[in-house]
């Protein structure tokens, strides 16, 4: 049974670290911002967002963009090192058949 708890904690962690990765990955990505923005620009042209709420969007967009560049170039950084990253505690519950 303990190889078994091992295996699922091992399981979780890995998952966990690929989720953190994900999210350093989008905190640091431009790309998706600038997507956001261009969706933004159609949804004016199509009448489906106000140019009032597209200006909102774009203060934010820009806003995290700049954050971004700021991060960058070694401004205050946002970043958490891998080393500094640290699972906590894991809830994990079995029902079943005890054989």
């Amino acid at each position: 049974m303990l190889i078994i708890d091992n295996l699922i904690i091992a399981g979780v962690r890995f998952v966990l670290d690929k989720v953190v990765a994900a999210v350093d990955t989008e905190m640091n990505d431009e790309t998706v911002l600038r997507e956001r923005l261009l969706d933004g620009q159609m949804r004016v042209e199509l009448g489906e967002m106000t140019q009032k709420d597209y200006d909102v969007l774009e203060e934010d967009i820009f806003a995290r963009i700049r954050e971004i560049k700021e991060r960058q170039r070694g401004g205050e950084s946002a970043v958490i090192s891998p080393k500094d990253k640290k699972v906590t505690g894991i809830e994990a519950s079995f029902e079943g058949d005890e054989h």
